[in-house]
């Protein structure tokens, strides 16, 4: 036996669900059953007017109008109590029923209830397996009332196996009975339940209006699939789609959301052949707005693909749809993001021609694109226009600036702009400063661009980076202070900074050139004892040292541990031809030759046997 949180006076058949939920009826609803013509079902009528009849909606049952019929054809009104005595008229009762909503939302999330009509089932209500629950109504109603079949909704689908493909799909095949058959009003359910994130509900809705041969509004479908889209359930998605462009409802707003359903599922590139399958397949001109055309460009921007940003913005033009300020912002972010500095450049222009006005992100991007092609005039005419329109232009935008102006020999500008950057309250890096000592060094100033070094190392007013120790060396290098140069590497050394090998390179040239080749070659064993591997022009620059001090011990270790090349052995040949040492020339020549090594012309004129003798 069962045992009910309500009693039947008479024994009513009915069907539970595996788990044992039975909350389908409302609180004082009273459900009437005929002894003659019900004995093994429960029969859910459809709305007809003045009368009452709990109905289900997609949030739950709650109460309706519709009236229950008598043998006699009688109307029975609503009556509110909780306990009816059984006469000859009627065979049930509920009473003493407690109904929570909120209890009644969760349970109902659990499972599905599915109806069929003429489904018969045994006095004890057998289960199916597949824990459905299902309630079947006879054809002919009998003394309870003729209904004509037109005047009935259509009472319940059968949903037999529910598929439930994870949390990703949503309620494969649930419908619902709609009591309501007003199309605006069940659109604006769809649309609130979207928006409140019940997609489930918001889905039921859909497939029961779309059985009934409803059709939900364009507002609420593009709603439904925002919420479809958010929720990942990308398959329904494309439902959804497909039902509105069958209606001939889809709109810019609905193309945009399955572009980006398409791009979140299925990848970027299988949304390009989408869009170009919606291009052959759609009246582009009217379909197709600014909207959708930005959404494209915003996937692709994603995966770098340029080439089809610009195939869509030049798609625009040719199609008439205007561009927008996004439009443009999204262009030329996307061609910066990708190097294509004259694309970006060249969406610039158009969007200032069209007479969108550039917000400080583009400017300072632009600002940097004209910077690295070198247009420096034009990079610092941007700058200046960003100054009067009261934006402020960034760091980097600043730096990209002055070193471009510093590499043009526009010292000038260059201490002009870093002064202005000071002015509104930009505070220098270690970028900022390099670029200046690089500016300097380029117009042989190394002296001055020492003094910032040596400012910035008192001062401590940023913090030091491996491009600007060596911008220092640079100009120790060219100072000739081998011994500074010395000191700064054991900084950096001791500051942790990894991958010193162009540092090296630095010190050990400055000591080639005041003619330290021993000092050379202990910086060149000191950096092999610290994993620093040196490359082709630490070896080039340290054989000129052997050669130059006579270290010939230390050249043929350098010789003999390297991969034979042909650069190392003419520059050994070359330097000891030039101090006279022919006969070790001539053994590292022949070896040179042996490993089928080819020696350059300036080898060939000094190994010439004329010249040798």
């Amino acid at each position: 036996m069962l045992n009910f949180s309500f009693q039947f006076h008479n024994s009513v058949p009915c069907c539970l669900h595996k788990h044992g939920y039975y909350s389908f009826l409302t609180h004082h609803t009273n459900v009437i059953c005929s002894n003659n013509h019900l004995s093994n079902n429960v029969v859910l009528f459809s709305q007809q007017p003045n009368c009452y009849v709990p109905s289900i909606g997609s949030l739950g049952f709650h109460h309706s109008t519709t009236p229950l019929l008598s043998k006699n054809n009688k109307i029975v009104p609503q009556q509110n109590f909780y306990n009816v005595d059984v006469n000859d008229e009627y065979d049930d009762v509920v009473d003493n029923f407690d109904y929570d909503e909120d209890e009644n939302d969760e349970k109902r999330e659990e499972f599905d209830l599915s109806f069929v009509s003429n489904k018969k089932l045994s006095p004890l209500g057998e289960l199916e397996q597949d824990g459905d629950v299902y309630f079947g109504a006879e054809k002919e109603l009998g003394p309870l009332g003729e209904v004509e079949e037109e005047d009935v909704d259509v009472s319940f689908v059968a949903e037999k196996d529910l598929q439930r493909q994870g949390s990703k799909v949503v309620n494969e095949n649930g419908v619902i009975f709609l009591e309501e058959m007003d199309e605006n009003v069940l659109s604006n359910r769809i649309l609130e339940l979207s928006r409140t994130n019940k997609i489930r509900s918001a889905m039921e809705y859909f497939r029961s209006m779309k059985m009934f041969g409803l059709c939900p509004n364009n507002h609420a479908c593009n709603s439904l699939l925002s919420g479809l889209l958010r929720n990942g359930s990308f398959d329904d998605c494309f439902k959804v789609f497909d039902f509105t462009k069958e209606k001939g409802m889809t709109t810019g707003h609905t193309y945009s959301l399955i572009l980006m359903a398409c791009a979140k599922g299925q990848g970027c590139d299988s949304a390009v052949e989408f869009f170009r399958k919606l291009e052959r397949e759609c009246d582009v001109e009217k379909g197709f707005d600014a909207v959708v055309y930005n959404t494209m460009i915003s996937i692709c921007k994603e995966v770098d693909n340029w080439s089809e940003i610009e195939r869509l913005w030049r798609s625009m033009k040719e199609n008439g749809c205007d561009r927008t300020l996004v439009t443009y912002r999204l262009l030329i972010s996307s061609f910066v993001r990708c190097n294509q500095s004259e694309l970006s450049l060249y969406a610039y222009h158009e969007m200032v021609h069209n007479g969108f006005e550039p917000n400080s992100n583009i400017l300072n991007s632009i600002i940097c694109v004209c910077a690295k092609e070198g247009k420096w005039d034009e990079a610092l005419s941007v700058f200046q226009k960003m100054l009067t329109s009261d934006f402020k232009p960034n760091l980097v935008a600043c730096n990209v600036l002055i070193n471009s102006l510093g590499k043009e020999g526009e010292l000038k500008l260059a201490f002009q702009v870093y002064n202005t950057m000071k002015s509104f309250g930009q505070k220098p890096d270690a970028y900022t400063y390099n670029a200046l000592m690089s500016s300097l060094n380029k117009a042989n100033k190394h002296n001055e661009a020492l003094k910032i070094f040596n400012r910035i190392e008192r001062s401590q007013i940023c913090e030091f980076n491996k491009h600007l120790y060596n911008t220092a060396l640079m100009s120790c290098s060219e100072l000739r202070l081998w011994d500074r140069a010395v000191e700064i590497l054991w900084k950096m050394e001791a500051s942790g900074l990894s991958d010193l090998t162009v540092s090296y390179n630095l010190v050990i040239r400055t000591c080639e050139l005041v003619k330290k080749p021993k000092i050379a070659w202990q910086v060149y064993e000191h950096m092999v004892h610290q994993n620093c591997s040196p490359n082709i022009f630490t070896y080039l620059s340290i054989i000129r040292c052997c050669t130059r001090g006579e270290l010939y011990e230390e050249l043929e270790e350098i010789l003999n541990k390297t991969v034979p090349n042909a650069a190392l052995y003419n520059a050994a040949v070359q330097g000891m031809c030039l101090r006279g040492n022919i006969n070790l020339a001539n053994e590292v020549y022949t070896k040179m030759l042996e490993h089928g090594l080819e020696p350059d012309v300036k080898t060939r004129v000094l190994m010439h046997p004329t010249i040798r003798k």
